[in-house]
């Protein structure tokens, strides 16, 4: 029998009483622990950090503009860095004006945004199946009806997208560069088929990107919103690329959404940091990013290179896993009736933490499922937590039939 709530907790709105804490964050808090070796994160590694660029880009920002580096600023954000990120999106079809784009504290704060704009209770909003813990978790304050499409390893099926009536959505969710958590990229071809559809139905799409620097091969395939950008809201973001704790993230919005997004943002925090936006400007405004972001890529692709191999060395017939393209995680696949949560707290006795798939579904979740991180972890670290969990699978698979066809989108 559910405890009662006492006459505080009564007060509370319906809307946050439904909410949780994300599954990510509370596992977290255990991998503080000493000797822990933390595959659960999805953190850029702060050895990626370009802190002497920072540091020079922090002096020019203080210096240069004195009080008004610290002062109030305009709700849609510092101009000449609105301005820069409008001439990185242009293309020669379609230029984009720095009055579509809007600064925001992370790509996170662009969800609730996008939720308080478009989202009413009951809304259809389509995801990935699986899809990003933390849109979900923002989505869902405003009551939506999340409804799942069809993903494999190329990403969303868009053939499987037309069949739930799209016209009668509020939006879709979609992270088309090395998803969260799947690490899938989506293909040229279904992107297309994805702003044909949307132009087609009126379906507001929602494109997030943060990972799309860090393709391993250097390859960048065109945005859905160079294809469609009346009907596609684009979510940036300089946390993989400079820092997370400069909370500068960025929206580029149709021009007939954007005096709703501009009054959102009003109400939730007047603006962003006008000294993170100004760091960043004074960062990336001579082309720094042109050599950084490849190092990233490279680093990266470094990484997951020492994840594949001890995945390889260690694990056990019937474990699937991803070859990533780009970004930082790899979505490993147990033989079905390992349940993966089961397995979480076997793995944290042995100093080794992960996070369990189920989060990341919004309906019907699979339990065979885990997310690994190899972005913050040393090669060394990475092959001594591999063998550990490998470990742990093989003496949870010994009761089970492996199946070595298994299709990781099941």
């Amino acid at each position: 029998m559910a405890n009662p709530l006492s006459h505080t907790e009564q007060r509370i709105a319906q809307r946050a009483r439904s909410l949780s804490s994300s599954a990510i964050r509370e596992i977290l808090k255990l991998t503080e622990r000493q000797n822990m070796i933390s595959f659960a994160g999805g953190i850029p590694s702060s050895a990626s950090f370009p802190l002497a660029a920072l540091r020079d880009a922090s002096a020019r920002a203080t210096h240069a503009f004195s009080a008004d580096t610290f002062q109030y600023s305009a709700t849609e954000g510092y101009a000449p860095l609105r301005e820069w990120i409008a001439r990185e999106h242009s293309t020669s079809q379609h230029p984009v004006a720095a009055s579509n784009v809007l600064i925001t504290s992370g790509s996170q704060q662009a969800f609730d945004l996008i939720g308080k704009v478009l989202v009413d209770p009951q809304s259809a909003v389509l995801v990935e199946r699986p899809t990003y813990l933390g849109a979900l978790q923002a989505l869902s304050l405003y009551e939506p009806e999340f409804v799942s499409v069809q993903t494999d390893e190329r990403g969303i099926v868009s053939k499987a997208l037309e069949c739930i009536e799209p016209e009668r959505a509020a939006l879709l969710y979609v992270q088309p560069n090395f998803q969260n958590p799947t690490g899938a990229r989506l293909s040229f071809q279904r992107r297309r088929k994805i702003a044909e559809i949307a132009q087609r139905t009126g379906l507001i799409v929602v494109e997030d990107n943060p990972y799309v620097a860090l393709a391993f091969d250097g390859e960048q395939l065109p945005a859905i919103h160079s294809m469609a950008p009346d009907n596609v809201i684009y979510l940036g973001s300089f946390s993989k690329v400079l820092a997370p704790g400069l909370r500068v993230g960025y929206m580029i919005v149709p021009g007939a959404l954007q005096p709703k997004f501009v009054q959102v943002k009003q109400a939730a925090d007047l603006h962003s940091s006008t000294l993170s936006q100004r760091i960043v400007y004074e960062t990336v405004r001579e082309g720094f990013l042109e050599t950084h972001a490849p190092r990233l890529a490279n680093f990266y692709r470094k990484q997951s290179e020492a994840m594949l191999s001890a995945l390889e060395r260690h694990m056990p017939e019937g474990v699937r896993w991803n070859v990533p393209e780009g970004g930082m995680f790899i979505w490993l696949a147990l033989p079905p009736g390992v349940d993966s949560a089961a397995l979480l707290e076997d793995a944290l006795a042995v100093n080794v933490a992960f996070v369990p798939g189920a989060p990341f579904f919004a309906h019907d979740p699979l339990h065979h499922f885990l997310r690994l991180s190899f972005a913050t972890v040393s090669p060394q670290q990475i092959d001594r937590g591999i063998e550990r969990l490998a470990a742990l699978i093989n003496a949870y698979s010994r009761t089970f039939t492996p199946i070595l066809d298994m299709d990781l989108d099941r």
